[in-house]
């Protein structure tokens, strides 16, 4: 047995309304394609570029409208939904940059984005304030084990790390990698080189041109890419098989042979 995994990828914008809208049609398309599980990008519920003022004025608590709409879709269409969400922080000016997981009860799992996108010219950590360190959340559907990471975090390889010591067999990776210079080659490397040195699957999803590389992709636990979106929006599907996993570990028993662990570093 094979469970489908779907990335769904768009570009969302300051009109939230319209985000849930697409979110929607996108969710349908996945569900007649046999999802079990779907992922969208990184700042799902809203989006502007540049970033302004208004990202504060429309976060939402973790429980709040976008969260609750993407709860009663997932119960609609019996799967999980995975999507990045401007979440309130402490402050009143910042946001922060958060991944829900629900179900059919609600969020499942959720996660905080480490590593903000300080670079490139960029500076993310402006107007979002950074996860903290904590265990990561993981959650089950059909016996695979699922982790959260974001965008920028697939540079940081102690990311997996820590979501494969805590039992992930799939990273899931919404994101809005800005297009650039060779960005295409990076993101096509480190979601598949993520997905080598932790023997997993990755499925990541992205924004498409202009702003985002688009290439939203799913790859198998030797990177081996098996279900992916050009430039357009619109949804791919891969049939991931659980016992994939184990059977690259018995090839390849890099995680047990490994000499050293992650610490964590403030």
């Amino acid at each position: 047995m094979t469970l489908a995994v779907a990335v769904a990828q768009f570009s969302p914008t300051a009109d939230a309304s319209a985000n849930v809208d697409l979110i929607t049609e996108l969710i349908q398309t996945a569900a007649d394609r046999g999802a079990g599980v779907v992922v969208f990008p990184e700042y799902s519920s809203y989006f502007i570029d540049p970033f302004d003022e208004s990202l504060a004025v429309h976060a939402q608590d973790v429980d709040g409208p976008f969260t609750h709409a993407l709860t009663r879709l997932a119960a609609e269409h019996g799967l999980v939904v995975v999507a990045g969400l401007l979440e309130r922080a402490g402050d009143g000016r910042r946001v922060r940059n958060t991944v829900v997981a629900v179900d059919a009860s609600g969020v499942v799992a959720r996660y905080r984005k480490l590593h903000l996108y300080d670079a490139f010219g960029q500076r993310e950590s402006d107007w979002v304030e950074r996860g903290e360190l904590a265990d990561p959340e993981t959650f089950e559907v059909d016996g695979l084990r699922f982790g959260l990471m974001t965008c920028y975090d697939l540079r940081f390889p102690e990311v997996g790390r820590l979501l494969v010591d805590a039992g992930a067999e799939v990273f899931l990776v919404p994101s809005e990698w800005v297009r650039g210079p060779l960005k295409e080659h990076h993101w096509r490397t480190l979601v598949q080189a993520r997905a080598i040195e932790n023997t997993v699957f990755v499925a990541a999803a992205d924004h498409p041109p202009p702003l985002g590389v688009g290439l939203s992709m799913i790859v198998d636990p030797q990177g081996m890419q098996i279900a992916a979106v050009g430039t357009a929006t619109d949804v791919a599907v891969g049939h991931l098989d659980p016992d994939a996993v184990e059977r690259v570990r018995r090839v390849n028993p890099s995680l047990a042979l490994r000499r050293l662990r992650v610490a964590p570093r403030d």
